[in-house]
Formats: structure tokens, sequence, C-alpha cells
């Protein structure tokens, strides 16, 4: 494509990245328009929220002005609230742990934004987001960024053909120090900012507490069971643990226990033994497929529970009811219903879906 005149949109947070992404965008000879969007935080002083606060707009302002570049800023915390925030809360009150940047990702950023982007005349979107994009065989492949303590293939991998073609991520290529010295060199007073941080609407005192504010039915408390039934002990709310937990679980037992599973619909936690806690089978929904069409059933690849959690290779089958099974080489500890599954070939993403469940170690 030919990059000068083509008219882009940055989205801009005031952090280094997406400002060094604007930077190589103006250089290459885009048309670019940096904005920002407002987004919904809890209720608490914005010096303690990561999401957009006067100091984060007043910075990506000035890093416009010093790029030469307009800058905006559009309200959208009442579409955020709806689409992000109150998922979140209610996935926590069915017991789910999500994630949401991946629900942002698609319903905010490449959803609502990048369609007003295109309606107001632009040719592409733009983020500061490490992540590659190949086109092969008439298709978008979404690749893992070159740097792998900062890849964000996985937020991403639940964009769509359409969408991922109107996308350029300016830092795939890129490892995080080269950025900082990228905006050493665009002299841009952003270059030694710390990165943010997840959860950017839950303020510092963090998503529990948070939750406390905004959804009481996490915190009624309840019975802590083994395995075998046994009544070991009561808990404060299902929201204070995460599979894979450790600590909180009393003391006195004859060997460590773990959070096994979290059982809504009795408000029980289930604890066990570390030789109780592998899984190596689940079931994932709400796919989203990156080529736009179903692959051939079933396949093997590499998979990623969590953002940080290191890939596992897998079979994956397909169910009824647009579902499938995740049969992983071996089991893993931390399998947690309401996170997002992302699906490898090597580099190149091939989909994604959210765990609904987990299947016992051999089941």
């Amino acid at each position: 494509m030919e990059k000068q005149g083509k008219k882009i949109v940055i989205a801009m947070s005031g952090g280094v990245d997406s400002s060094v992404a604007a930077a190589l965008l103006v250089e290459q000879g885009y048309s670019v328009t940096g904005i920002m969007l407002k987004l919904w935080s809890d209720e608490c002083d914005e010096a303690e929220n990561a999401c957009c606060p006067p100091e984060a707009i007043n910075q990506a302002r000035q890093v416009a002005n010093i790029l030469g570049i307009p800058f905006y800023v559009l309200d959208v915390r009442d579409l955020f609230k709806q689409e992000v925030v109150d998922q979140f809360i209610e996935a926590y009150n069915l017991g789910l742990t999500p994630n949401p940047c991946y629900l942002c990702n698609q319903k905010i950023r490449w959803g609502w934004f990048l369609n007003r982007t295109l309606d107001m005349g632009n040719d592409l979107f733009a983020t500061g987001h490490y992540a590659r994009m190949e086109f092969d065989e008439n298709k978008f492949c979404l690749k893992k960024g070159i740097d792998p303590k900062k890849d964000q293939s996985y937020v991403l991998s639940g964009l769509t053909q359409d969408q991922l073609g109107h996308t350029i991520f300016p830092l795939g290529s890129y490892q995080k120090p080269q950025v900082r010295e990228l905006a050493r060199k665009y002299q841009l007073p952003v270059a030694e900012k710390h990165d943010s941080q997840d959860l950017c609407f839950v303020g510092n005192a963090g998503y529990r507490e948070f939750l406390k504010r905004h959804s009481t039915d996490s915190f009624v408390p309840g019975l802590i069971r083994s395995m075998e039934g046994e009544t070991v002990g009561t808990h404060e709310g299902l929201i204070n643990y995460t599979i894979g937990q450790r600590k909180g679980l009393g003391a006195g037992n004859a060997e460590p226990v773990y959070v096994i599973k979290k059982d809504i619909s009795t408000n029980e936690l289930i604890i066990g033994t570390a030789s109780e806690l592998g899984n190596d089978q689940f079931v994932v929904t709400k796919l989203n497929w990156i080529s736009g069409e179903l692959p051939v059933f079933p396949f093997e690849c590499d998979v990623k529970i969590r953002y940080k959690a290191n890939p596992v290779h897998a079979k994956v089958r397909e169910n009824y009811q647009e579902s499938i099974t995740v049969v992983l080489d071996l089991p893993l500890r931390d399998i947690t219903p309401g996170q997002i599954a992302v699906f490898y070939d090597h580099e190149c993403v091939i989909g994604s879906g959210m765990i609904q469940s987990v299947v016992a170690q051999g089941g």
C-alpha cells in the first residue's frame, strides 16, 4: 500500500508505545491523527487510576504537538461500562475469571472505534500493540511480536479478517528497549514512562476492592470442601480465590492444599493436593477463528491458557454446539474458566475462545 497521504488514526494512551508508534507512522509518510479514548473508571482519585487520567491526556497531547499531528479525545465511558466493565462484574458473579483487555479490543477498540475511524474518512487504524501481520494466500495472519516479553498477540486474538485488514501494528518488529531508544531519538517526553498495567478501570486498590463496591454477590460466605466432599472450613466469598491458589486455605493440613474448583451453584470452594490439581482437558466456547473459516478438525497446535502462560502443545477436537475440547500433552495446574485460550501455529494465531469448563486429568 502507498503510504504517502494515506489517512491513519493512531490510538494514543500517553504511554511510550503508542507515542513511538505515532512517530514511526509520521516518519513513514502517513497522514496521522491521534485519538485517545476516554474510558469509564471507578469512583476513585483519578491519580490512582491507570485509565486515561488528565496527566495521560496531557502527555498524549504534548506528543501529538511535537509530531505535528492533530489530537482528539473521544468519550466512550458509557459504552465501555456496558460492554467491558459490566461484563467483567457479571463474569465474576458466575464464578469466572474474565480477561477484560481481550473484550475491550473486540468490542471497543476494533469494534466501535475502528468503525468510527473509517466513518470519519480514514483508511487505516494503528495501535502500539506488540504484534505483527502478514498477508498470505489472500488471508491476514496475526503473528506474535518479535519481543517475547512484550508479545500481545494473545489479547488481539479475538479480531477478524476485516478488522485486521484495516490495521497496522508499527511496533511488532521492535524490542521494548528499541522502542524506548526511539522515543529518546524523537525527543518524546514519555521515553522513560513506566508501562501501564491491566485492569485500568479498577484503581490501585485492586479488583477485589472494586468488586466489593460493585458486586456484593461475589462475597457471600460458603463452605470449603475437600475433593472427597468433606467440609474442612469456610470462605468469605469465591472472589477471593483463584484456581491453583495455595495461600489462605488454613493451616494444619498433612500436605499443602490448593484451590481445585469454585462451584458457583453451591457457593463452595473445592480444595485438594498438588496431585489432584492438574488437568489435561478443557472445553472452549465463544470461538473466533482468525482466518474466518473453521479449521479442519481434529488438529494439533500450541495453546496459551492466559496472557503470561507458556505455550503447551495440544490436540483440538470439535464438539457440538459450537465448542471445542482441548487435550493437552501435559496437564496444567491453573486452567481457569473465564480466561481466554489462544491457539497458535508456530508464530501465527489460529484463533481463540473462552475456557468454559475443565475436565479432570485423564477424564
